[in-house]
């Protein structure tokens, strides 16, 4: 044995086969060893402490910074009614609870901006304290639900008041009933905020100056005509309950639309779709009545093996504080699944690390994220949109961060053709801005187009759109792209 060995008993060599190898045939390694080689163990770095950013929420009495809030008790902010009742429905409120918050200017901006926006005014005391009030212009809270006619950009041509079409596939008012086996139904049309980017701002809320709105109230004959649509309609397993709001309706009418279609045998998923985890979670902790009903229904559905659960809708990491996390806990406590469709907006959430932060702190307080939506071609907020390009960008980047079930599909919600995956283009013309997709299971045939905001296209593109005469042959050059590729 050569000096220096220290293996006093070691084993004779193997014996080897006429190619040199070890003959498997007739020779094994010794017990407790394999064939397979020994890696050295493999070190990954420990993380930066940012990295673990989107577990510190907002903590503490943080409301009480803003002057209007500094005497409300911990009590009084955590209940619904006050909340409710402290929300502000009007402008001259608004610019009331700003005073002394921002400049005249900034007040004049937002006075001016609700006046040309299709969303009336409705913003909770959880949402102002939020707000960064030393930087309102760029306030990623602030963008999405105030508007200031300074920043407000010329619609694209294309924008509608219905972008996704809904109204062209309600079978009776308030059912939209697109995809094969699954309904949208619009019980309420009321909420407790009003997004600027609302896609629904043909129905929800109280007509503006800029939009009468197609009235979706609370209507039981409506109703049972929705419900006895689904029960005539053996192909209908998904039920989307949604509005406005299903935080507006009462706990008697979550029993009863929970009922009705838990009473459908092909009914085998409902979702009951509310904003309210993201801006009022204070319904979730204090509205004893509306969550015992909600819990009702969700044990109702597991007793006959259909999933209810609730779709919720935050857009960035800001919104989600310890009160937050207190009703997304009391939710799992109660066995209620909750996923998460988020918005894509520039400004807001258009950069992959704001995008990253809000998945990873979604999934630490359990709220699965589901969507990402390309920003639907909404009225009044061309200043919100972003590109394909972007949302792809992002798609891209943002997959691994977190588990593949916590990693939400970035999609293009068409007009008229649903949801497709971001990627999933036929054609996409960077210069105009246009995107074009086919939609076999819903409109086998069709080709549906988006369209990026014109003020985000190079020169050329811009040039073409400000010629209302070259409009048609940008959509029909895109299109026939898009056939000679699925030719």
């Amino acid at each position: 044995m050569p000096d220096g060995s220290t293996n006093a008993a070691a084993e004779p060599p193997p014996a080897q086969s006429q190619t040199g190898t070890m003959n498997a045939a007739t020779e094994q390694p010794p017990p407790g060893q394999s064939h397979a080689p020994i890696l050295a163990p493999a070190h990954k770095p420990k993380v930066a402490p940012e990295a673990l950013a989107h577990r510190e929420l907002r903590s503490g009495p943080f409301w009480q910074r803003l002057h209007a809030y500094a005497g409300v008790t911990e009590a009084e902010f955590l209940d619904h009614h006050w909340q409710a009742k402290h929300s502000i429905t009007n402008i001259p409120k608004l610019l009331a609870a700003l005073e002394g918050l921002v400049s005249p200017a900034f007040i004049s901006d937002a006075e001016n901006g609700f006046h040309h926006a299709p969303m009336p005014v409705r913003v909770s005391p959880y949402l102002l304290s939020l707000i960064d009030w030393s930087n309102p212009y760029d306030d990623p809270i602030r963008i999405q639900f105030i508007p200031l006619l300074s920043r407000r950009l010329p619609d694209h041509p294309k924008v509608d008041l219905d972008p996704l079409h809904e109204r062209h596939d309600m079978p009776v008012p308030g059912l939209s009933h697109r995809y094969p086996d699954k309904v949208l139904f619009l019980p309420i049309a009321t909420c407790p905020v009003y997004c600027r980017f609302c896609t629904r701002s043909y129905a929800v809320g109280l007509d503006t100056e800029e939009v009468h709105k197609l009235q979706f109230s609370v209507d039981s004959e409506r109703w049972r005509a929705a419900i006895d649509y689904v029960g005539s309609r053996p192909e209908i397993e998904d039920v989307l309950i949604s509005g406005g709001d299903a935080s507006q309706l009462r706990a008697d009418q979550i029993a009863l639309l929970g009922d009705a279609f838990l009473s459908i045998a092909h009914v085998r998923r409902i979702r009951f779709a509310t904003k309210g985890p993201a801006v009022m979670p204070q319904k979730i902790l204090s509205d004893h009545a509306w969550f015992d009903a909600v819990t009702r229904v969700v044990e109702r559905g597991r007793a006959q093996h259909v999933d209810v659960m609730i779709h919720t809708h935050f857009n960035h990491p800001s919104e989600i504080t310890w009160i937050t996390q207190a009703a997304a806990r009391r939710m799992q406590e109660r066995g209620i699944m909750v996923r998460n469709q988020t918005v894509l907006m520039r400004g807001v959430n258009d950069s992959v690390a704001t995008m990253g932060t809000l998945i990873k702190r979604l999934s630490y307080i359990n709220v699965h994220p589901y969507y990402v939506y390309v920003h639907d071609m909404v009225k009044g907020v061309e200043d919100l949109r972003t590109t394909v390009a972007t949302g792809a960008h992002i798609e891209k980047h943002m997959r691994g961060l977190v588990g593949g079930f916590n990693t939400p599909t970035v999609v293009v919600d068409t007009p008229g053709g649903g949801k497709r995956d971001v990627h999933s283009y036929e054609h996409y013309d960077r210069v105009t801005g246009v995107s074009v997709f086919v939609s076999p299971v819903v409109h086998p045939g069709d080709y549906f187009c988006y369209f990026d905001p014109i003020h985000l296209l190079p020169a050329e593109g811009r040039a073409r759109w400000a010629n209302p005469r070259e409009h048609g042959k940008i959509i029909d050059e895109a299109v026939a792209a898009a056939r000679s590729k699925c030719a």
